[in-house]
């Protein structure tokens, strides 16, 4: 069993920043894929960033170049620093894991309780 836990939401104007980590615990996650999904008020759940075991990330598309994923396999974290965040980017995030990377970006096993980001305007 792994459990997930993000921290580091909450408010910042447009064009701030925030960095969201997500500290695993139950099992080492070196091995895991770990991703980033958030979802908006009354729409679905999104895929916004995976990493591998190894270091190699995707984004969606959309987000590519203000978003990065990264990994601290050492401390069982990953961060996803978010850049020019803009009114739209404002929703709940949460942490995924999985064993398997071909799952991480559509139906990740195991989920965080998600962290609320607010990008006022």
């Amino acid at each position: 069993q792994v459990q997930l836990v993000e921290s580091g939401g909450g408010l910042v104007q447009a064009g701030g920043s925030l960095r969201l980590s997500c500290a695993a615990s139950g099992r080492t996650l070196r091995s895991y894929s770990m991703g980033w999904f958030r979802q908006a008020p009354e729409k679905e759940r999104e895929f916004v960033a995976a990493i591998n075991w190894g270091g190699a990330s995707t984004y969606a598309n959309s987000l590519k170049g203000r978003f990065t994923i990264s990994r601290d396999n050492a401390k069982n974290t990953v961060y996803l620093q978010m850049n020019s965040l803009k009114p739209e980017d404002t929703a709940v995030y949460y942490c995924a894991a999985d064993p398997l990377y071909a799952r991480i970006t559509n139906r990740p096993e195991y989920w965080g309780q998600g962290t609320q980001v607010t990008v006022s305007s």
